[in-house]
């Protein structure tokens, strides 16, 4: 099959997809296995993909980003889900960033983003609560004012990067008699902070590499000054950036499928099976027709998304389509993968399983698929 290319890319992203893919070769790859096994992953080596440059990437350079826009902050995504790299919370730490880059102060921007693109600030996002998931109206977590700090009470679940977040973008409701206008979000740096608890880094179906934590807040003192913009201002800004989340959630989808078919190509026309490849048989062709169809497909609609973000013209909508229908994709693609590796699929020592496992929660964070649709159809 002809190669595609992107029609977003030129020279320059080419080189630095280049080495971006090298880097994750060299730097990362060889350590996927060490961050399963111990559920999270060192914080030298985000430190060293910080002093690469490769963090950050898409947010201007007077902040310490890479003065590129979505774009380059894609490539190391692909790169890293196409190698089933699924233990590395780059997007959720970027995520992070961008609320801090599109809603806080001057001073708030120069305290946090340079230490975020070096590395040496871990950031996270702390929105889901055991009774508030996709419903973020339903968050408990208090933060009454008290002089010029924020008292903090209330806990947090399913929380990326959460064991090792040295920052957490945190949800907190500032008003109980408001659902829709009384949520707000405090930039809380961990480090030392009296009354900050992370709790269990929990057993996962899939992304073992990932430190997904619950966190505890009991009396926790966060100065006035931590607050982007002002009280009241959280929902609107949740809704403001979720199509960037949605689309990185959608990248990493396309990302996957790619990878995971790139593998069984490979894998059917080296397996014999009664004296033939695996390759050979029908049922084979049909099935790899259908997962580079659903794939490509896949690919140009994201590409698509990808332009818009970057021009400033994706809307909720679309991307609430890009996310729920690539997620989808995502896990039939890799599940027809899977099948196709027979008895190996289902060893953790092959990328192809990892990736199953990894797939299913892609539906399901960001905003379930069904509450996606229910987006969708408000605009029908």
């Amino acid at each position: 099959m002809k190669p595609y290319e992107s029609p977003w890319m030129d020279d320059d992203l080419r080189m630095l997809r280049e080495a971006i893919s090298r880097y994750v070769d060299a730097e990362m790859l060889p350590l996927d296995a060490k961050w399963r096994a111990e559920h999270r992953v060192d914080k030298e080596s985000w430190r060293k993909i910080g002093a690469a440059g490769f963090l950050l990437m898409d947010v201007p350079a007077e902040y310490g980003g890479g003065g590129g826009d979505f774009r380059h902050e894609t490539l190391l995504y692909e790169e890293l889900n196409r190698r089933g790299i699924s233990g590395f919370g780059q997007g959720v730490h970027s995520i992070a960033a961008h609320y801090v880059l599109n809603y806080g102060t001057e001073e708030q921007k120069q305290r946090w983003l340079p230490r975020m693109a070096r590395g040496e600030l871990i950031g996270a996002i702390a929105m889901t609560e055991p009774g508030a998931g996709s419903d973020l109206k339903g968050i408990r977590t208090r933060a009454v004012r008290d002089g010029d700090h924020y008292v903090i009470n209330g806990s947090k679940i399913f929380i990326t990067n959460g064991g090792s977040a040295g920052l957490l973008m945190l949800v907190v409701r500032t008003d109980p008699n408001d659902r829709s206008r009384g949520l707000s979000i405090v930039m809380v740096e961990t480090e030392g902070l009296k009354g900050y608890r992370v709790g269990r880094v929990l057993d996962k179906m899939g992304f073992q590499a990932q430190d997904t934590a619950e966190l505890f807040f009991e009396d926790v003192r966060v100065p006035v000054d931590c607050l982007l913009q002002q009280e009241g201002k959280g929902m609107h800004q949740l809704m403001g950036d979720l199509p960037y989340e949605r689309l990185l959630i959608a990248v990493a989808g396309v990302a996957a499928m790619e990878g995971a078919l790139e593998e069984t190509i490979k894998y059917v026309n080296e397996r014999q099976v009664f004296g033939q490849p695996v390759a050979a048989f029908q049922n084979t062709k049909f099935k790899l027709a259908e997962a580079a169809t659903h794939t490509r497909v896949a690919r140009v609609f994201i590409d698509r998304c990808i332009e818009q973000l970057v021009k400033g013209e994706l809307d909720t909508e679309t991307a609430a389509m890009a996310k729920w229908w690539v997620t989808d994709m995502q896990q039939k693609v890799i599940d027809e993968c899977q099948q196709l590796f027979g008895g190996y699929g289902y060893m953790n020592e092959y990328m192809v399983c990892r990736m199953f496992a990894d797939s299913r929660v892609q539906r399901i964070y960001g905003g379930t698929n069904e509450v996606m649709k229910e987006l969708i159809s408000r605009s029908l």
